[in-house]
């Protein structure tokens, strides 16, 4: 793919390069820091300062900044810098190079992304936050990774938190927190022009206009998205547009007022893909409108999400013969809609130098429709409460302690601790060891879905069924799906700061996962996984950073039907990042996954044994494979100007991501 992108001269934001006048920036793609619910307009200290940590502000996870040493959780961070540098079209190409993250790509517009041992179909079990603002999809717990409301050069930097974070951020925090942080109008002031296309009809444009008037600073955004599908190079995966404003208001020194709105409209998707099905999708539009009061230590937040989703159900292809998927009334088009309110509060207590402590509060209301629930109309209420305080009696040892109470109109209440020991024996080494629990409860599908399914031999059609009536019905019984975890971690500095590694190892213990098996979905079944990262980032010269990172899971469970865990062994990742003062620069990133085996829906298996003329079942394995990503890249005009060429999975490794997903190639 080759890019082209301009820049006012007052927005040029290249790296920090180790001969100016500051410490050097560490390659990295895995910059650690902690993700927040705040204002992408908060003060921020410069993120590219790793190396000097006592100059870096790293958000706490609810709008407070600390530094890096005392993170409770194990978190990284990818800047503006790691997504130009990757030459990637969309974030969970990005997200690959992060140990521990579970990305699979299905088409050429749909992606699951996962962390630990629990991808799926679809991914349901990671909380995505832009600016503190939730897009997962409470009615049906899913992503659409590739249908943002935001363009990728608006993006200041993407902070991960693995492991377990409903003691702050409450339901669907199961797997972790990915918070994506945008721009503030004055970071990236001026016009900024990004033009891209390449194979298999890919297509990025984005166009940016930002500024400050006295107390007043905007941003405004328009996007437009597209690329084929690999299946079939003539037919279209992806096209959407988007426009994007904010805008803020200084009410003084201290305090600001945000109002941020946005809309997406989108005319083809090629997915989701679930279990037995993929959505044919005609349109998707998204709406939202987001409001902030934020000063020190105290913060109030509203926000509004629509999402409307036309499509048709359509069983996958190898099944199609055998059965079909309707509404009650024998439609198979699904029109679904759903509005999110949501309101955030939060403040902090410094009682000492030693104690800090915070409590918050946050009411969401969901209102969802479509021809594929029960009554056509489902509403959901989630209330929760939490507080947290840390401790710190020395500058060695600290202590961060948490809880929260969550009530929600399905199911009864959750408790969700969490307590992080920290232990810091000089001012480059930290050790962390954390316990947590988290919940995810059931989807408004999961507890009121309402379909219906015939089913006929092959080669006979409709109109001679074997059978018809209930296929799947929601389960109002079911109850939040538990993880308890245990994580410890070590980071440290060396070579006079040009080394950093890092080394986590965890173990999660999974309960009442939810099956989606006909004719209702049900708890049940138990995993325990076990796992550990390392990674080493590193300052090779003054024009040359790299990083190398793997990770390593085991799986024991008892877990029925769909809902079992399905993950690769091992996974590594590696890069090395050239900057020029010349404006060359140029990267390579490496990313290599294990052979892997995941569950399919049983109905696969019955098609094959029962119907004349059935074929066999998917291979449930997944062979291993390594994608090479390459870019370079040229700044002109003073760093305000930059052309770049792009290849994803360079050498053309043609593979499945999962037994149902298509064949991914080159681009």
């Amino acid at each position: 793919m080759a890019l082209l992108t301009l820049e006012n001269p007052e927005i040029a934001t290249s790296q920090v390069r180790p001969d100016q006048s500051q410490l050097p920036d560490p390659p990295s793609t895995t910059r650690a820091a902690i993700p927040r619910a705040s204002s992408a307009t908060e003060a921020e200290s410069d993120i590219f300062l790793i190396m000097k940590e006592e100059r870096e502000s790293i958000s706490r996870g609810l709008g407070n900044e600390q530094p890096i040493s005392q993170a409770p959780s194990n978190v990284y961070v990818v800047t503006d810098e790691d997504i130009r540098h990757s030459g990637a079209t969309d974030l969970p190409t990005v997200l690959r190079r992060i140990p521990g993250l579970d990305v699979m790509q299905m088409t050429g517009a749909d992606f699951n992304v996962s962390m630990r041992g629990n991808n799926q179909l679809p991914a349901n079990k990671l909380l995505v936050l832009i600016d503190g603002r939730s897009i997962y999809e409470d009615a049906y717990g899913s992503m659409f990774w590739t249908t943002l409301p935001i363009t990728l050069p608006e993006i200041k930097r993407i902070e991960v938190l693995k492991g377990p974070a409903s003691a702050l951020y409450g339901f669907n925090a199961f797997d972790g927190v990915i918070n994506i942080i945008t721009k503030s109008p004055e970071e990236i002031k001026g016009t900024t022009i990004q033009v891209g296309a390449g194979e298999r009809g890919t297509v990025r444009a984005a166009a940016i206009q930002a500024g400050t008037y006295n107390k007043i600073g905007y941003r405004l955004s328009v996007g437009h998205d597209q690329n084929q599908q690999w299946r079939n190079g003539n037919a279209l995966a992806l096209r959407q547009s988007k426009v994007n404003l904010l805008t803020t208001y200084e009410l003084s020194s201290s305090a600001r007022l945000t109002i941020q709105g946005g809309f997406l409209g989108n005319n083809r998707f090629d997915g989701q893909v679930y279990e037995t099905l993929t959505e044919t999708t005609d349109k998707i539009n998204s709406s939202y409108a987001y409001v902030s009061y934020d000063r020190p230590n105290f913060f109030i937040r509203g926000w509004w999400n629509q999402w409307s989703h036309d499509a048709e159900e359509t069983v996958i292809p190898s099944l199609s013969k055998f059965f079909t998927i309707t509404d009650p009334t024998g439609r198979i088009a699904q029109d679904r809609q759903r509005n999110t309110y949501n309101l955030d509060a939060q403040h902090t207590i410094e009682f000492a130098p030693a104690h800090r402590f915070t409590y918050g509060a946050s009411y969401r209301y969901n209102h969802f429709d479509s021809n594929y629930v029960l009554g056509n109309s489902k509403d959901e209420n989630r209330l929760g409460l939490y507080i947290q305080e840390e401790w710190r009696p020395n500058e060695r040892f600290s202590v961060v302690a948490g809880v929260r109470y969550d009530i929600h109109s399905q199911i009864n209440p959750t408790i969700s601790p969490r307590v992080t020991f920290l232990y810091k024996p000089n001012a480059d080494h930290t050790f962390r060891v954390t316990g947590a629990v988290a919940y995810r409860p059931p989807t408004i599908y999961e507890s009121s879905i309402d379909s219906r399914g015939r089913i006929f031999p092959a080669g006979c059609p409709p109109t001679c069924t074997v059978s018809s009536g209930t296929l799947l019905i929601g389960n109002n019984s079911l109850h939040a799906e538990q993880m308890i975890s245990y994580d410890a971690g070590y980071q440290g500095w060396y070579l006079k700061h040009r080394l950093r590694a890092r080394i986590d190892v965890f173990y999660n213990q999974v309960s009442d996962l939810i099956s989606f098996n006909a004719p209702t979905p049900t708890n049940g079944g138990k995993a325990d996984i076990y796992g550990g990262e390392a990674g080493l980032e590193f300052l090779a010269t003054s024009w040359l950073t790299g990083f190398v990172n793997a990770s390593y899971i085991d799986i024991g469970q008892s877990v029925p039907g769909t809902a079992k865990r399905g993950a690769p062994t091992w996974k590594a990742n590696g890069g090395l990042r050239a900057e020029l003062d010349n404006g060359l620069n140029g990267e390579v990133g490496v990313h290599y996954v294990s052979e892997a085996t995941y569950p399919i829906n049983a109905l696969f298996f019955v098609a094959a044994q029962r119907f004349l003329g059935g074929q066999a079942a998917p291979d449930q394995r997944v062979e291993n494979y390594t994608l090479v990503n390459l870019r370079a890249g040229y700044q002109f005009w003073r760093n305000k100007a930059e052309v770049a060429i792009s290849a994803l999975n360079a050498v053309n490794d043609k593979h499945r991501e999962h037994p149902l997903g298509d064949v991914i190639g080159s681009r």
